[in-house]
């Protein structure tokens, strides 16, 4: 028998040992692998997921930059509006205010100040832990504050909002007009992203799953 023929009647039982090889060495399970550990995956920068060509000092060097971005807002609105309440308590008729006027007042000072502080807090935070190569823990703990920081100025806007009311409208409606203010807040800055975050977002490939600053 020639050669030739002889190695192409071969071929076929080539290429079945190749296929049995290649289906013993497959995956025997086809369910989708769970996420990795985020501290493994982060590790030395190991992963690179999420989108983006970065390492996890990198990632947390750009989520800094995105939150000081949004802690200058946040502390525009709330510096105007405690330098306004401030100015409130030596003007002439301040001293014409009812006793829960007053009390009103000093919360929402209180409030405005505690919330100066939180959104403020982060650039102490970060100049007093730079250079130490805790970036990533320092964004994680400088978001904390910054979200304390809005929670606090949503309490000082529905506590003064409550005084210009009860000063200058009926008192039966300040409830009504401030709940509905409340709301609006509570929509535009909590439930809206929120309910895009959870419908948009799976946390697929990305074993921090948007919750870990690397």
């Amino acid at each position: 028998m020639p050669e030739d023929e002889t190695a192409r009647r071969q071929d076929p039982d080539l290429d079945r040992e190749r296929a049995e090889a290649r289906d013993r060495n497959a995956d025997p399970d086809p369910r989708p692998h769970p996420d990795p550990d985020p501290d493994e995956a982060y590790s030395e920068g190991k992963f690179r997921g999420n989108g983006r060509n970065e390492t996890r000092q990198e990632r947390a060097d750009r989520q800094w930059q995105e939150l000081v971005q949004e802690i200058r807002v946040a502390q525009t609105g709330v510096q105007i509006l405690f330098g306004f309440l401030l100015t409130v308590a030596f003007t002439p008729h301040f001293q014409q205010l009812e006793e829960l006027d007053r009390t009103i007042y000093v919360i929402t000072v209180v409030l405005g100040s505690l919330a100066t502080g939180a959104l403020i807090g982060p650039v102490a935070f970060h100049r007093i832990v730079s250079g130490r190569k805790i970036k990533p823990e320092a964004v994680t703990w400088a978001s904390r504050l910054t979200m304390a920081g809005i929670v606090l100025l949503l309490a000082t806007l529905v506590s003064a909002l409550s005084l210009i009311l009860r000063v200058t409208t009926g008192d039966h409606i300040v409830p009504w007009l401030v709940a509905g203010v409340l709301l609006w807040y509570l929509l535009c800055w909590f439930a809206l992203p929120l309910w895009v975050r959870g419908r948009h977002t799976n946390g697929d490939n990305d074993p921090g799953d948007g919750k870990r600053p690397g």
